[in-house]
């Protein structure tokens, strides 16, 4: 049996679990997925006995994505973004990525949104927003970055050759984009969004990276004036499915990952 799983504290919340049990049942594969919860102090600890016992690949969240980047042979991209969500066990040493851009690229092509030359605002400056910010650059789109602190806005841009701007001043980026992504938690078990409704515009493609709940009100504001909306849950599919295929180098069952994923968030 290949053994897989995720490592963080807490990880009880995770959706990683239903999703990638899914994919093996779809393709027949004797593998389960299991979560670790270790402290920070026994984290490097805790690697290097995966490796030992045979562990095929983890994924890792939040506090120690930053932290695993050091601990592992992390490949250019996750070394740009600054942290590692998955780690492949199959080599030595064993080698770090980050699905985080490739998760959100995935989850825009599959909407066949065209990012080269199209102009793109990320809300936040946190980890996901420099992923994401990644993906969009290295795309061919240009890339303006907001957040409530500007500083940290201005630091992302630029890593991006980017634009930087206050989130209480965006709505002028917005109405010229072609893109607006949400990378910040706001919405998140709320009705709130980070940007006022007013700024939405049709022909504008709307992504957030918040998936619960999966209409938030920034996605709502979005399609009351017809732009095209995608829910958080693409994004967080196509990073397990990327995290799959690195794995297993297996096509991934992307369809029978998003039925359990949605499940699982459409439950009461």
């Amino acid at each position: 049996m290949d053994v897989y799983g995720l490592v963080g504290n807490p990880v009880g919340h995770s959706l990683s679990p239903p999703m990638h049990e899914a994919a093996y049942e779809a393709l027949d594969m004797d593998a389960r997925y299991v979560t670790f919860e270790p402290e920070l102090a026994t984290l490097d600890a805790a690697l290097r006995g995966a490796a030992a016992l045979g562990i095929s690949g983890l994924n890792v969240t939040i506090p120690f994505k930053e932290d695993a980047l050091g601990m592992v042979a992390a490949e250019e991209n996750a070394q740009r973004i600054g942290a590692v969500n998955t780690i492949d066990f199959g080599t030595e040493p064993p080698a770090g990525y980050n699905t985080d851009a490739a998760g959100a690229r995935r989850a825009l092509e599959h909407h066949g949104v065209a990012l080269d030359g199209a102009t793109a605002v990320v809300l936040g400056a946190g980890g996901a927003a420099r992923a994401i910010a990644v993906m969009l650059a290295d795309a061919g789109a240009g890339v303006h970055v907001a957040n409530r602190t500007v500083e940290r806005a201005r630091d992302l841009a630029a890593a991006v050759d980017g634009t930087a701007h206050a989130l209480s001043e965006v709505g002028t980026p917005i109405q010229a984009a072609d893109v607006l992504i949400n990378a910040t938690s706001v919405g998140m078990e709320s009705h709130e969004s980070p940007v006022p409704s007013s700024v939405h515009h049709e022909g504008l493609v709307v992504m957030d990276a918040v998936y619960s709940p999966l209409e938030t009100q920034f996605l709502l504001d979005a399609a009351d004036v017809g732009a095209t909306t995608i829910d958080g849950a693409w994004m967080l599919l196509y990073q397990g499915v990327e995290a799959f295929e690195i794995w297993t180098g297996r096509t991934a069952p992307v369809e029978a990952m998003n039925r359990a994923l949605r499940t699982v968030l459409e439950s009461p």
